[in-house]
């Protein structure tokens, strides 16, 4: 909840400084909505289970024309992780910020189409274990592909549905012995309330 208030406030005090901030602001779009990370998980040796998390995101985006942009997703998700034999290995949290340089068609009336690739980095920034376990995740940069639209509501506002597919691979060590090498790779699906300035 702290997380989406402050997406939200955010949203909110962009939006109010518009009006001061147009040359500055006028080639932004700012997305507030709900993404689910849907992990497509695998191990090396222990096989793992990791799983699927909704929760709220920002995404900016800088028009460079009005076919290219960059676009920055970001969100916190936490995750329960277990191995497929079934040993908890409790919860991580995870920050993976996704840069992404975009083109979309604009020739289809309000309806925008749109492709991108880029770059994700993610960052482990809090595990809890069982107890008497330690778990290490080392941070993953990796690519990352996306396809979505954007619906133009008015010359501001719009709504949005995104698909991305992003690489991410950490080496875990377990009671500081044990390594692991996991994949988590995960689908990334949002929708969001768009507003461009």
């Amino acid at each position: 909840m702290k997380l989406q208030a402050a997406a939200v406030a955010a949203f909110a005090a962009l939006a109010f400084a518009a009006p001061a901030s147009a040359e500055v602001l006028d080639n932004f779009q700012i997305k507030v909505g709900v993404s689910g990370i849907l992990p497509n998980e695998s191990g090396d040796p222990i096989d793992v289970d990791i799983s699927d998390e909704w929760v709220p995101s920002l995404q900016i985006e800088y028009f460079f024309n009005d076919n290219i942009s960059a676009e920055l997703l970001c969100c916190v998700a936490t995750h329960d992780v277990a191995s497929t034999g079934g040993l908890d290995l409790g919860e991580v949290t995870h920050f993976p910020p996704t840069v992404t340089l975009k083109y979309r068609w604009t020739n289809f009336g309000q309806f925008e189409p749109y492709v991108g690739a880029g770059v994700n980095y993610t960052a482990f920034i809090d595990d809890e274990p069982p107890a008497g376990m330690t778990i290490d995740y080392d941070d993953s940069f990796g690519p990352a592909l996306q396809a979505g639209f954007d619906y133009r509501i008015d010359e501001h506002w719009g709504v949005n549905f995104d698909v991305r597919r992003i690489w991410i691979n950490t080496d875990v060590t377990i009671n500081g012995t044990i390594q692991d090498e996991v994949d988590i790779d995960p689908w990334v699906v949002s929708t969001s309330v768009a507003y461009r300035f």
